[in-house]
Order: structure tokens, then sequence, then C-alpha cells
């Protein structure tokens, strides 16, 4: 072959001129029509939206990890490391790859000018509609795409079961944000540009059947622009940027700890940060039982209830800054420890809240408690009756008690109050026993850096706007006055 169609240097020159940067060759070729699309119609609908409040009958949403990065960074070998770690658990692998569309005559006949790195060779769509199915519980059919014909098998597909965790894996995974938001962990591979390059030409030669030249020319005039235009950009999304891909194995332990410990909580905790559900125990579930039985005495109610209270306020305590402090032991040797957070108050919600105000007294001595009383007439009808609190309360941590979160509407108004008064938000820890899915998703969306610390999440709110399962009205069965 002479040297100036051979030479690595002459592809890669000839290749670096004006190139398509979009999927379609505007001008050159026809749109395909309607049938030329391969996949079916039923996959081209709409995709269903996806609620963050779950049905109460749906099993838990499995947990879905992104992994994004530049053409052979590593990606799927990270992806096979954390699949080989969580062997207990039900893991799918969702390849990007699967949903290209297919190819049409007319692409097909200029297939060197087309451009498989560019967002529009995906059917996002069929994309989204995959991961939704999947995230509700359902088995899915997923494509699978001939590289070396650039079609979809027309009888082959590979079922995908409901699982625990879906790992969602391919270059631009992150350039559309309704994927994005689909994702609890979001992850980018970053690996040099030289390495990715001689991975590519091994993999597309071995494993597709095309030769160097074809290769390098479609990496300089497609792969290596979209990379720059698509896949770099979409880096500041990411969660974890793991230098060196599948090569750094403290990176890939570091987050399959993390989705062990996410894989163990509820669902909304997985969504806000700043929900904290106390780690269940036959214990906890066994006085959760006690409180909710509608026929258990007032003397025993009142007892559980103290109990389960006090757990959740030091809990809630946990989460309070601390300053490091050392003191000397009886035994002359030095001990380094932490200081309480001095500046601090708890405020009740009368009149449920004032059920709580004793725990926090037994484990905060002397602490300043204010008082707020907002009228409820059904879901929105709310007044502020009444408030009392601490005059330098804007200086202080508080602790906002209320033993159960409905709707969050009455909740909202009293952190309102509170920000009004001076208190920033992030110091703001509101705790209860029980919490309704609504109203976490109403206080956590308003109030984004305020703390929920709960002993369980229940399943919703009933047209009656009480929470189900629920323990009735909590003032009424703790102060005696339900008959």
């Amino acid at each position: 072959m002479p040297e100036d169609s051979s030479s690595i240097d002459y592809v890669m020159e000839k290749a670096s001129g004006p190139h398509f940067s979009g999927l379609r060759l505007d001008g050159l070729l026809s749109s395909p029509s309607k049938s030329s699309i391969s996949s079916p119609s039923h996959f081209r609908s709409a995709v269903p939206p996806f609620s963050l409040i779950s049905d109460p009958a749906a099993p838990n949403q499995p947990f879905v990890i992104g992994v994004t990065g530049g053409t052979a960074s590593g990606k799927t070998t990270v992806c096979d490391m954390i699949i080989q770690q969580l062997h207990d658990h039900r893991i799918v692998l969702v390849n990007q790859d699967s949903f290209y569309r297919g190819l049409t005559s007319e692409e097909l006949a200029r297939v060197q000018e087309y451009n498989f790195d560019h967002p529009d060779a995906f059917d996002t769509e069929q994309l989204l509609h995959c991961i939704n199915t999947l995230k509700s519980g359902q088995p899915y059919q997923v494509p699978i795409y001939d590289f070396k014909t650039h079609q979809r098998k027309a009888d082959a597909f590979r079922q995908v079961n409901a699982c625990d965790v879906i790992i969602l894996e391919g270059i631009l995974v992150f350039h559309d944000s309704r994927v994005r938001d689909l994702m609890n962990m979001k992850i980018f591979v970053d690996t040099d540009a030289d390495v990715r390059l001689a991975r590519r030409i091994r993999r597309d030669t071995v494993e597709r059947g095309r030769d160097i030249d074809s290769v390098l020319e479609q990496y300089a005039k497609f792969v290596k622009p979209a990379f720059d235009d698509f896949v770099l950009p979409s880096k500041k999304y990411a969660d974890v940027i793991i230098p060196r891909g599948g090569d750094n194995h403290v990176a890939v332990d570091l987050i399959v700890q993390h989705i062990h410990t996410k894989l163990g909580q509820h669902d909304l905790c997985k969504i806000y940060p700043n929900v904290f559900v106390i780690q269940s125990t036959f214990q906890i579930r066994g006085m959760h039982t006690l409180i909710r039985e509608k026929d258990i005495s007032k003397h025993d109610f009142v007892f559980y209830s103290d109990r389960l209270i006090r757990l959740v306020v030091e809990h809630g305590l946990g989460h309070l800054p601390f300053t490091e402090k050392q003191v000397v032991t009886p035994t002359g040797a030095v001990y380094s420890g932490v200081d309480f957070c001095k500046k601090l108050c708890g405020v009740s919600v009368i009149r449920s809240g004032e059920s709580m105000e004793n725990a926090l007294r037994a484990c905060c001595k002397g602490i300043k408690i204010g008082k707020i009383l907002i009228h409820r007439v059904g879901d929105n009808g709310m007044q502020l009756i009444y408030e009392k609190l601490p005059s330098d309360i804007s200086e202080r941590h508080v602790l906002l008690m209320d033993p159960v979160l409905g709707t969050g509407n009455s909740a909202s108004q009293a952190i309102e109050l509170l920000i009004q008064k001076g208190v920033p938000e992030s110091h703001i820890i509101f705790l209860n026993l029980i919490s309704a899915p609504e109203g976490i998703h109403c206080v956590c969306k308003r109030f984004p850096s305020l703390k929920i610390v709960t002993s369980e999440i229940d399943l919703c709110i009933n047209e009656e706007y009480r929470v189900i399962p629920g323990l009735g009205e909590f003032g009424d069965r703790y102060f005696g006055t339900d008959d």
C-alpha cells in the first residue's frame, strides 16, 4: 500500500478536515421515514412521567448508577468490578450502546460519514422507557445491536428482570437531563486520551471487524470532537470521578461501600440526603407495633412513645456540630474527645410536640424550649395562632419537634417562622416519630438544607390527610383526650 495512504500521520491528518458534527447529513441524505426507524412503535410513545412519590404497593425502587467517560476509558471494567463486589444483590447492566438507532439504507451507504458518537445516534426515548420500567419493578426486553450490520437484531433481545441495582453505562448517559434525573449516583471514568485511543483500536479491529485506518479516521473525525463537545462537558454532573478507571481499586471499593449503605436505606433517603431514619432493630419495630395498636392502654402508649422519642432525640443530637476537647481521666491519662454544641434550643409544635420535651430535657440539661401553635383544618387551612421563642434563637441550633410529619404544610409554616426569626435553614433539625412520604417531599423540596430525623417512614396519606398506617391522633392518645 502506498505510504501516503497507510501511515498513521496521513490518516489522522486527512480525517482532521471538515466533518459533520451532527448526526443527520442535512442536504446530502433524505430524512428517514417513520417506517425506517428500527425500534418498535410502542417504544416510541411518550415516556410515563416519573413520580417521586412511590406507589405504596410498588416494590422498593432500585438504586440507579450512571457510569460514563470517554470511549474505551474503562467504563465496562468499572461496572464489572462493582457487580462482582455487589454479588449478594440483584444487579443489571444496561449499555447505552444497545439503544443505537438502526441505520437506514441511505445512512448505510455512507456509513463512514455517520457520527455514532452524537446524541442523536441513540434512541433516548426508548432508553428512558427502559429505565422507568425497571424502576417500577417490571421486566424489560433490551434490544441487541449488531455493530457489523449497524442494525438491531430483529429476532433477539436481552430479557432484564426486576433488580436491586441498575447500572447504566455509556459515553452520553449524562447528556440528557431526563436520564440524569433517574440516577442516584453518577460516576465519570477519567482515563488518559492516548490510553483510550489504543484500547479503541484494539477493540474495533478485533471485536468489530474494522481496519485500523477506518478506526483512526473515525476517531479524529467523530470520536474526539464528540468527546470535547458532549462527554467532557458532562463531567461536571458526576458525583464521583475515577482516575485511571478499573486500575483504581480504592475508588471502586469506596463506591461499593457507599452503594451498600444506600441499599439499606429507605427510597426517600436515596433522593434526599438530608433525611435520616434511625437504624431499625427488633426493639424499635416492637415499640412501633405497640404504639400503633389501637387498643393499647394510655400508660403503655406513653411509656413506649417516650422510649422511641428518646432514641430520636439522641440521634438528632448526633447531627449537631462539635469541637474537639481533651480531658484528664482519674488515671492521669489524657482522653481526646469532643465537646457538645452549647448554643442549642428546642421548639415544640403545640400540642403533640410537647410530648417530646421531656426527652430533650433529659438529654440536654437546662435547655431552652420555645413553642409554636398552628391551627390546622384539613390540608391547607393553616393559621399561626401563637409563638414564643428564645430571644436569641437566631444564634442557636434548633431542634424542631412534632411526632408526626403528615402533609408537611404546618411543618413548613413552623420552619418558615424560624427562618424569619433569623435561624439559618441548615441550623434546623426536625425530629418526629413517623413521617409520610408526602410530608418529606414537601419539606425537603422547600428547605433542602434542613435535616429530618425520624424513626419510620410510613406508606402515604389518605384522602382525610391521615398518615397510613400511622398511629392516630398522637396528641390525644398521649395526653389522654381521645375519648
